[in-house]
């Protein structure tokens, strides 16, 4: 008798521990699911944030219209020299020379011109040398001196006087290009050429608009003759 009244109070205390277990596992699954909650939650909002993040710089890499157009004339050259030099690959052997763009009807560089774009010959001769030396292409400055030329305004070792030049050393290729003007901007016309054959071995165009140098240009010039625009464009 006392067996069975034994046993059966061991049934109760393991049916009422079986509860308790029970419903302290239903307590805790409900913490579990809102802290797994909470993780994907955060994980999501990170996730989202670096994925817009990454949107917006490619969109600023790859959208010329999310780069303002005043004082990026540098943004211009970079994607320019992006496909100028896509193909090539720098070589310690092979020297290049970059040479001014020039407007293409003409083939020099007009002083009296009244383009907004009428410096930007001057800016992509620089600009390339400097794209073309980061990339790891050996460039040459043909217009250095012999010496350090002293003034009495300036000191400066770059020169275009023919009398002052230092010799050139051996150049395999040339870094040039023209100008297309347009009255909204200029078309720019970039190649590389192989000085032995001639041969172009890269080119490679892009639009660089008027607003680059000037917010907005009332007076501009086609051919030889002054315009004014009375609307912005």
């Amino acid at each position: 008798m006392f067996g069975l009244i034994q046993l059966a109070g061991y049934k109760r205390s393991a049916g009422n521990t079986s509860k308790r277990t029970e419903h302290c596992a239903a307590r805790s699954y409900p913490r579990l699911s809102l802290r797994v909650l909470s993780v994907g939650l955060i994980l999501a909002i990170v996730g989202g944030c670096q994925s817009s993040d990454d949107a917006k710089a490619q969109m600023s890499q790859s959208d010329p219209l999310a780069v303002p157009a005043l004082g990026n004339v540098e943004y211009h050259t970079y994607i320019l020299a992006n496909e100028l030099f896509a193909d090539l690959r720098p070589s310690r052997q092979a020297r290049y020379a970059v040479a001014g763009f020039v407007p293409v009807d003409t083939m020099k560089y007009n002083k009296n011109d009244q383009h907004p774009l009428m410096m930007l010959g001057h800016q992509l001769e620089q600009g390339m040398m400097t794209e073309a030396t980061k990339r790891g292409f050996t460039t040459q400055e043909f217009k250095l001196s012999n010496d350090i030329i002293v003034n009495d305004e300036s000191d400066r070792v770059l020169t275009r006087n023919i009398d002052q030049l230092s010799d050139i050393e051996r150049v395999d290729f040339y870094i040039t290009g023209t100008l297309v003007y347009q009255q909204s901007g200029a078309v720019v016309n970039a190649r590389i050429i192989n000085v032995r054959n001639k041969d172009v071995v890269a080119a490679a165009t892009r639009f660089f608009p008027a607003e680059i140098f000037w917010e907005e240009e009332r007076v501009t010039s086609r051919n030889g003759r002054l315009y004014r625009t009375e609307g912005g464009r």
